[in-house]
């Protein structure tokens, strides 16, 4: 049996959380058309014969001075320190930029297996070839892939690839796990989502989510929550409620009907919208924030 942690690394918006969704069969990291959605370390567990893959989607890279983005690149570069194996994707539907050099300059430093995959190979007009010169012109010997996260395609036979390279071991989760996530964070994440997704592109990294309270009702049959969706600014405050409190009704009514699909149980959520001026600066904060 094989068994192995697998950090996915790659720029903002490679589709990274889209392929541990594909991957793992399961909804596990929320997923955004704006860039840098994911702040922590989500994992997904892929589960076959031949062994364990666990995946640990990270923050995308983005080089930048600004407090908060600071954070979220330690949190990539400790989490290469703590895994076996890095599946390094890349976006062949727009151009190589700067952060693809700084990453493959950052990965040639590590010691276990590293394979890479282009995705969103499905796209006719891509920068393939492009992504191969600059590889081939960095890194020596390292396995590349084509795949499609978005369809699925070749990403079985990928995650096969990865566990041929994966060391020995048994399972790290119970074989029915596809993710190690608590209910706490599963709820926050998909009301996060929601919000960012109906809010456009208006306020997505002006806000975050807290779960203040939490209680099982109807002798475990209905989870309650009482959720803070917190943004910086009162005029902030005003776009995520909508007009007649439209926007939120919408926010909860999304985030509840997926829940539902995702728990064993009634998931009913109590969501207000409260104003944290400067949350983005205050380091306690940003280190409960992105682990």
């Amino acid at each position: 049996m094989k068994a192995s942690f697998v950090a996915l690394v790659g720029r903002p918006s490679t589709g990274k959380s889209t392929f541990i969704n594909q991957v793992c069969g399961e909804k596990i990291s929320i997923v955004s058309s704006h860039p840098q959605t994911t702040r922590n370390r989500v994992r997904g567990i892929y589960n076959s014969k031949e062994g364990q893959l666990v995946f640990v989607d990270t923050p995308g890279f983005y080089q930048s001075e600004r407090r908060f983005h600071r954070h979220l690149t330690g949190l990539l570069l400790s989490t290469l320190k703590d895994v076996d194996q890095v599946l390094y994707l890349l976006d062949v539907s727009r151009r190589p930029g700067e952060e693809e050099r700084e990453l493959l300059e950052l990965l040639s430093a590590f010691k276990g297996p590293l394979i890479i995959a282009l995705n969103k190979i499905d796209i006719k007009k891509n920068y393939r070839h492009d992504y191969l010169e600059l590889i081939m012109d960095k890194l020596k010997q390292v396995p590349i892939h084509e795949i499609s996260a978005l369809t699925g395609s070749g990403v079985e036979s990928l995650a096969a690839v990865i566990l041929l390279t994966a060391p020995n071991g048994e399972p790290l989760y119970p074989l029915d796990y596809y993710t190690d996530q608590d209910p706490a964070f599963r709820i926050s994440e998909v009301v996060r989502e929601k919000a960012i997704n109906l809010t456009r592109q208006e306020i997505p990294h002006q806000l975050y989510v807290e779960v203040a309270d939490m209680e099982m009702h109807n002798q475990g049959t209905q989870l309650w929550a009482r959720i803070f969706i917190c943004v910086e600014r009162d005029s902030q405050k005003g776009i995520v409620v909508g007009k007649k409190g439209e926007l939120i009704r919408d926010i909860v009514r999304q985030a509840t009907t997926e829940l539902n699909s995702l728990f064993p149980y009634q998931v009913k959520l109590d969501v207000r919208v409260k104003v944290r001026p400067k949350w983005r600066k205050d380091e306690h904060l940003l280190k409960k924030l992105i682990s």
